[in-house]
């Protein structure tokens, strides 16, 4: 299996960018992908979806209202129609290009598996299998993904945090913990089926859940931090990856 991105043998988790490294520039830009590398972070998670005219794009949200107050739909709106509000969307080609030489998360945020062979081969025609994880939100897509692919790693993004010995089965890799659901027992019960684990920071919600952090998807504060590299998970995503980087570095000394 490909995506060994790590060229040490580090115990510390990798610092994944959220959206882009959605507080280092405009999320899901290859500005932000560019800050996101120049800081440190080993990958960059980016969102993809479909145009109307079946372009796949790198956008977080099904509709343009809060990014660029529009209330229109990405699946209902056309490719040059988008950039014309968002000059700076990306599409797969261009975030695979955007992100090298590291690490790319794919957030598929579609449910019909029969887009997944136009993402794997774009994937394999830019030679980027090696650094490419492909994030699953379903165990139907999970399975679809890995029949046609043995290749290509893939991050399970299913909402049941106990499902992990069921996404190794179906052909998982990694699997995601929210912050609120992630605990020692059960990252080292994924290792244990030989799944990596990602941490990813802040509330899965825009209204927020009970004893989950205060805090919005992929903010975190300082005592989080530590919380979290306290669970030793493989990953964190975060939507600045120098709260981690920054605190990995400390250990690091403190440790020599």
């Amino acid at each position: 299996m490909g995506f060994d991105i790590r060229s040490n043998a580090s115990p510390l988790p990798l610092a994944i960018a959220h959206r882009g490294g959605a507080l280092l520039g405009p999320e899901n830009s290859a500005e932000a992908f560019e800050q996101a590398k120049a800081v440190g972070a080993e990958i960059i998670e980016t969102d993809l979806r479909l145009s109307a005219d079946g372009a796949l794009i790198c956008l977080h949200d099904a509709d343009l209202r809060r990014i660029a107050g529009d209330r229109r739909l990405v699946a209902e709106t056309g490719l040059a129609e988008l950039r014309a509000v968002l000059p700076g969307l990306l599409t797969l080609e261009e975030a695979i290009a955007a992100s090298a030489p590291i690490g790319l998360l794919l957030d598929l945020k579609l449910t019909d598996p029969a887009v997944l062979p136009r993402i794997l081969d774009t994937v394999t025609a830019a030679g980027a299998t090696e650094r490419v994880l492909l994030g699953l939100r379903s165990l139907d897509l999970i399975a679809a993904a890995r029949a046609l692919s043995q290749e290509i790693a893939i991050l399970a993004l299913v909402p049941d945090p106990e499902s992990f010995e069921q996404t190794k089965i179906l052909g998982a890799d990694w699997f995601r913990f929210w912050q609120g659901e992630a605990t020692a027992e059960r990252i080292a019960a994924a290792r244990a089926v030989s799944l990596r684990t990602v941490v990813m920071v802040g509330q899965p919600r825009s209204v927020a859940i009970a004893g989950y952090p205060p805090f919005p998807v992929g903010r975190i504060d300082a005592d989080g931090i530590d919380h979290v590299l306290s669970l030793a998970p493989d990953a964190v995503m975060l939507d600045d990856p120098r709260q981690l980087l920054s605190t990995r570095s400390v250990m690091a000394l403190s440790s020599n």
